[in-house]
């Protein structure tokens, strides 16, 4: 299973980002995903997550209202809309899966055993 994530990059305050996360090597559709991230010095955090077929939506409370998830099959890509973006978001996002049946249901690191490297997102004033 490969996870790859891009879209990374280096933005002002109250700019928006879209992150990419394409999976290969299993049946997309049968995935839940998840968006996390970590901030230097900082431990590892749910961003948001996304079940199959998009039934269910997890966001953390400080990204709701700004950051959206979304998924194409066809695609075998996750997506993380980020709007108003502020220097607290600087991180590095990483996407991760889980198989179906294999979930808690939990938007836990713990919950997820596929992982991406990582796009680096810098909010600067």
């Amino acid at each position: 299973v490969q996870v790859v994530e891009s879209g990374g990059a280096s933005v002002q305050t109250g700019e928006a980002l879209r992150l990419s996360c394409t999976v290969s090597g299993i049946d997309f559709t049968e995935l839940h995903m998840g968006w996390f991230r970590q901030a230097p010095g900082k431990e590892r955090e749910a961003v948001s997550c996304l079940s199959r077929k998009g039934v269910t939506e997890y966001y953390s409370d400080s990204v709701k209202g700004r950051f959206t998830v979304s998924r194409d099959d066809a695609k075998n890509t996750l997506y993380l809309q980020m709007n108003s973006l502020k220097s607290d978001d600087t991180a590095m996002y990483s996407c991760a899966a889980v198989p179906r049946g294999n979930w808690g249901r939990a938007c836990a690191v713990n919950e997820f055993p596929y992982w991406g490297q990582g796009t680096q997102v810098t909010v600067s004033s």
